[in-house]
């Protein structure tokens, strides 16, 4: 009976922007019974890493426990961390609920058995991916091209602006690096661009003048 009592309820809800309202998703939850108290909240966009009200959502948690969400994509940023996020919750001894879902719910044997076959899925997409990646860059080498992010421009304007930035030496480095949502690394390697060297290519050139002058010369005195 005390395990029984300990169990709690415990909904996440989330919306992407500010212009959205999270009223559907806490009207759910309290119909589920989950407590006010026990809602957490966050308004910021799936794709985002950093969620605080996710983050206590998950401490708070306890074995035991059930979370539950309006809907999947409520949750998680991709398939994959969705489903990296459930086993963690299922290791810990947590329940999970999709409400909109209803066959995604690991309290029971037949919707853990759903979870099984859509993490199974996922892993067959996963793979299917790597396969065609390697595939194509195997292609792609056999007809002479090198895989990987091709090189940025010195004119990009997001290169300008980090050097033109750095330069002026009255912005903080972190400041400068949120501005353009880049890394430090990232940074430092705009930065560091310079544009190729001109004479390297000089000599050359000019060999080849001057070979074209030779054969030329050849030619009329032939």
């Amino acid at each position: 009976m005390n395990e029984i009592a300990k169990s709690r309820l415990i909904g996440y809800a989330r919306v992407s922007t500010n212009g959205q309202e999270l009223q559907l998703q806490l009207d759910a939850l309290l119909k589920a019974g989950v407590p006010n108290k026990l809602i957490f909240k966050d308004k910021a966009s799936g794709a985002k890493s950093s969620r605080p009200g996710l983050d206590e959502c998950l401490r708070q948690l306890k074995p035991g426990d059930t979370l539950l969400v309006w809907r999947l994509d409520r949750l998680g940023r991709s398939v994959r961390h969705l489903i990296d996020l459930i086993e963690q919750l299922r290791q810990r001894k947590v329940g999970f609920k999709s409400l909109c879902d209803g066959a995604i719910d690991t309290t029971t044997a037949s919707g853990e058995l759903v979870f099984h076959i859509f993490t199974a899925l996922a892993q067959f997409e996963r793979r299917l991916i790597q396969e065609r990646t390697r595939a194509g860059l195997t292609a792609a080498r056999a007809r002479g091209r090198l895989g990987g992010r091709p090189p940025m421009s010195l004119n990009d304007p997001r290169i300008q602006t980090a050097k033109s930035l750095h330069a002026n030496n009255e912005m903080p480095i972190n400041q400068i690096c949120q501005t353009l949502s880049i890394s430090r690394p990232t940074l430092y390697r705009w930065v560091a661009l310079k544009p190729p060297e001109e004479h390297i290519d000089r000599p050359k050139t000019a060999e080849a003048g001057f070979s074209a002058r030779n054969k030329g010369g050849n030619r009329t005195q032939t």
